[in-house]
C-alpha cells in the first residue's frame, strides 16, 4: 500500500498558480477559436492545457517525492502524444478537401502551454500563448491574400475553388446565382458544397472544371458576386491537382 503525501502549503501554492496560468492562457486561445466557431472552442483549450499542466505538475511532485526513472520530462513526452490522439480526433475529412488541421495544431500548442505552466516556466508559457495566437490570428490575411493569388505553376494543372460567405437565409439564391454567375463566364463548376460559418452564415464552395484561368476573369466574377443580396464576402483560390 502506497503511503499517502501531505503537500506543503507552499507546494499546493506552487501548483495552484501553475494550474491558474494554464486555466487563463488556454482558455485566451480558446476564446480566439470559440469567436471563429471553431470545433475546439474555449471549454476544449482550456480542458488541455489545464490537463496538461495537472500531468505535469503531478510528475514534478511524484518524481520530487520517490525520485525513480520516470522524470517529468517522459511526463511531457506522454502529454504530447496524448494530445496528437485527441486532435486526430478534430481532423475531418470530406471528398477531397481535409479541415481542422488548425484545430487541431491549435490544441498541441494549448498542450505545450499547459506543459509549460505545469512545470512551473510561466514566462515560457506566456510566451508559446502570444505565439499560438499570433499564428492563429496574425497570419490569418497572409494565407488569405496567397490563396487569391492564381496558380501559376505553368507544368501542373490546378484545381480552382470559388468561395462566397453569404447570409443563410439567402443561401439557396446565392448558391443558384452564382451557378449562372460562372456558366456565363465558361467556369462552370463541378462540385458545389455548403459549410457553417459563423452563427448565421454559410461559405460556400464552388469547385470548378478549368485547370487554367484567366485571373482577370475570376476577378470579374468575384465582384458580380459580392454585389448579389446577402453576401458577405466573395474570394477564389487554386491549389495543385491531387
Amino acid at each position: 500500500m502506497h503511503a499517502i503525501h501531505f503537500s506543503s502549503l507552499e507546494a499546493l501554492a506552487t501548483t495552484f498558480v501553475n494550474l491558474a496560468a494554464a486555466f487563463l492562457l488556454g482558455a485566451l486561445i480558446g476564446i480566439e477559436r470559440q469567436v471563429r466557431q471553431r470545433t475546439a472552442g474555449l471549454r476544449t483549450n482550456t480542458l488541455v492545457a489545464v490537463g496538461a499542466a495537472i500531468f505535469v505538475a503531478l510528475g514534478t511532485r511524484l518524481f520530487e517525492i520517490n525520485g525513480g526513472s520516470q522524470t517529468p520530462i517522459h511526463i511531457v513526452a506522454y502529454v504530447v502524444s496524448g494530445i496528437g490522439f485527441l486532435g486526430a480526433g478534430a481532423i475531418m475529412k470530406e471528398g477531397a478537401s481535409i479541415s481542422g488541421l488548425n484545430t487541431a495544431a491549435t490544441l498541441w500548442g494549448s498542450g505545450a502551454v499547459g506543459a509549460c505552466a505545469g512545470s512551473g516556466l510561466l514566462g515560457e508559457a506566456v510566451l508559446a500563448a502570444l505565439f499560438v495566437l499570433a499564428a492563429n490570428t496574425l497570419l490569418r490575411p497572409v494565407v488569405n491574400r496567397i490563396n487569391r493569388r492564381p496558380f501559376r505553376e505553368e507544368a501542373s494543372e490546378a484545381t480552382y475553388m470559388v468561395y462566397v460567405i453569404c447570409a443563410r437565409e439567402a443561401q439557396s439564391d446565392v448558391r443558384e446565382r452564382m451557378a449562372e454567375l460562372l456558366e456565363e463566364a465558361s467556369y462552370p463548376p463541378r462540385q458545389i458544397e455548403d459549410h457553417p460559418f459563423g452563427g448565421g452564415e454559410v461559405e460556400i464552395e464552388f469547385t470548378l472544371y478549368a485547370t487554367a484561368v484567366q485571373a482577370g476573369e475570376l476577378d470579374a466574377v468575384v465582384e458580380r458576386a459580392e454585389a448579389l443580396p446577402g453576401v458577405r464576402q466573395a474570394f477564389w483560390n487554386a491549389g495543385e491537382e491531387g
